[in-house]
């Protein structure tokens, strides 16, 4: 093993940030654990990977007071307590359940090699009838435990969805977030480096979010762009601009080959801020109230329980299934559920967990007429350490995909995503969630089909009057008739552009592996695929809508078009749960944008 052209400046600070598992606390124990151990010392220590002296610092112990909580470091939470914090005479808490996140996670090859690990919290959806029934109705729902959340773990793709999206939202009497009035914050937040090839008018510069291309692609990822030309589906320069349907290599949140979580992004160039304090490994288990009015917080840390007070509001942005899950332990939710395990009512909202829903997927194997190889090796990671380019510098495949319309929808409103997997450079994980197998010795790749309109609804419930325990979620995945069909309808798409001239020359082939639980039916026919589906479902990670935004005339909505919570005051909820509908793409810019228009309520609220 030589790092032929490694060359680190390693710049010299006091406590330069070592922590969170390494690469082989993640990866299968293999004759690669010396290689793997080098790696991650490496890029632990590069200041533009790792980024071990820019790091924040957190607080040891929060202190007693505060303006403003905000609970969760994820996509919105990092938003919201880096702009309350720009207000210098307010003092901001944020409170992280996990650690900080690892320089391993910084490499994008590195996509969801931690889920699974002590940075995520493993939930586990109960009780499926229609998903996941290879794993007895129990589908995993990893979801980000450390600064940064999810940011640290996806594949970082840069999607709005498209403006449908939010005149639904409109429509459904979430007054100003409308998208024209929604625009300007995705736009405040992004430093686009590639105007010129995409346009202006739907990307911002100068903020503090990068997006980018990848610096590296593998040529199968140009093959497939060929492939969707030469059947028909077509190619967008960005998903995001005027053709919002064909197929693309997508723009993505990261910084010249390195990955950029939202706590990179929002909180680190803040690390220094006086007022502005953050606090890890601190689980937030309810929200204190006095009346209707919320008035703090108590949160967990190395095993003892703290109360800290906000003389303004709390913030909750813990996600879609812990700000429902905190709201309920806090006594906030059904008045018969809380009851029901001894929770003291609050304020009764029926809407707490409820509207739960989720992109759901399925996924098919092909082979390649090339032998299976190790993309992650020596030098490949001699040239990511040397200038952060090469396989280690992107997802592979999964930086590709397609989006468009379904027979139930029309062109402007596209409801079937196409996601990609394979010639990614990471090591094989110990959880193996989402790596690729390998048939007859030959390179594997997967085309996955994305229902972006779902409508099957679940809920989350707490289980116990200890909030510790974790949530009873039941997602309720693909019970809809129809998506259940447009999911076919999305493996149809796969199996044309699979049968293009260009997936010819590569020598495409399906690998068929027959569900037994679904041998009533011909292999291939639609019956087979819906059956198919149902047993072996690949929930995303995109859960939203259990602390649905709407107005007070809405029985079901938790929180009014400002985010407040209602029947509450000092109480909002600013995270992916909050929307009526999820997007239809990748959800992480628009939780950025969420965090965003939170920031911005606040700040026109108390500064008048």
């Amino acid at each position: 093993m030589d790092f032929t052209n490694l060359s680190v400046d390693t710049t010299n600070c006091s406590s330069p940030f070592v922590g969170g598992p390494s690469l082989p606390d993640v990866c299968e124990a293999n004759q690669m654990m010396l290689f793997l151990s080098l790696l991650n010392t490496i890029v632990t220590f590069h200041p533009k990977i790792g980024d071990p002296c820019g790091r924040i610092t957190p607080v040891k112990k929060a202190d007693l007071v505060y303006d403003f909580i905000v609970v969760g470091g994820g996509a919105a939470g990092s938003v919201v307590a880096a702009r309350l914090s720009e207000i210098a005479k307010w003092k901001i808490l944020l409170l992280e359940g996990g650690p900080d996140e690892p320089a391993g996670a910084e490499i994008p090859s590195n996509l969801q090699a931690y889920l699974g690990s002590s940075l995520d919290w493993n939930y586990k959806t109960t009780n499926e009838s229609h998903a996941c029934l290879l794993q007895k109705g129990r589908c995993s729902w990893p979801r980000g435990k450390n600064l940064g959340g999810c940011t640290s773990h996806h594949g970082m793709a840069y999607h709005r969805g498209h403006a449908k999206d939010y005149e639904r939202w409109h429509e459904m009497g979430c007054k100003g977030w409308s998208w024209q009035e929604v625009l300007p914050f995705f736009l405040m937040s992004e430093n686009n480096r590639e105007i010129g090839r995409v346009s202006a008018e739907y990307h911002g510069t100068g903020g503090v979010m990068t997006v980018e291309r990848f610096p590296w692609q593998p040529q199968f990822a140009w093959d497939i762009l060929q492939s969707a030309k030469e059947v028909g589906f077509g190619v967008s320069e960005d998903l995001v601009g005027d053709k919002i349907t064909g197929f693309t290599v997508a723009q993505t949140l990261s910084k010249d080959g390195v990955r950029e979580s939202t706590a990179a992004a929002y909180l680190r160039p803040y690390r220094n801020k006086k007022n502005l304090h953050i606090a890890l490994d601190a689980t937030v288990t309810t929200v204190l109230t006095r009346g209707n009015r919320a008035y703090g917080v108590k949160y967990v840390t190395n095993g003892r329980t703290y109360t800290v007070k906000a003389k303004r509001e709390v913030i909750l942005s813990a996600g879609a299934i812990n700000s429902p899950k905190i709201l309920l332990d806090s006594g906030i939710g059904p008045k018969d559920d809380l009851k029901s395990v001894g929770i003291r009512v609050v304020q009764h909202l029926p809407g707490v967990g409820k509207n739960l829903h989720n992109h759901v997927s399925f996924g098919l194997d092909f082979t390649l007429n090339q032998e299976a190889s190790m993309d992650l090796n020596v030098n490949a990671a001699d040239l990511y350490i040397y200038n952060q380019t090469g396989p280690l510098s992107s997802t592979g495949l999964a930086q590709v995909t397609g989006v468009l319309p379904s027979t139930f929808t029309t062109e402007d409103d596209p409801d079937i995503q196409i996601f990609f997997a394979g010639f990614q450079a990471t090591c094989t994980t110990k959880t193996k969630s989402s790596d690729l197998a390998t048939y007859d010795n030959r390179r594997t790749v997967r085309f996955t089909s994305v229902n972006l309109h779902t409508l099957s609804r679940g809920h989350i419930k707490t289980a116990s009057k200890d909030p510790l325990q974790p949530p009873i979620i039941w997602s309720n995945d693909l019970s809809h008739p129809q998506d259940r069909e447009i999911l076919v309808q999305g493996i149809h798409v796969i199996i044309t552009l699979a049968g293009a001239p260009t997936m010819a020359k590569r020598g495409l082939q399906l690998v068929k592996v027959p569900i037994k639980q679904c041998s009533q039916h011909e292999y291939g026919s639609d019956d087979y695929w819906k059956c198919a589906i149902q047993w072996d479902t690949r929930p995303e990670n995109h859960q939203a809508g259990s602390c649905k935004m709407g107005p007070s005339s809405d029985p079901m909505a938790v929180v009014d078009p400002e985010l407040k919570v209602h029947g509450m005051q000092g109480l909002r909820v600013a995270d992916a749960s909050i929307m009526p509908k999820v997007v239809s793409g990748n959800p992480v810019a628009t939780i950025n944008m969420i965090g965003e228009r939170c920031a911005d309520f606040i700040k026109k609220q108390y500064l008048k």
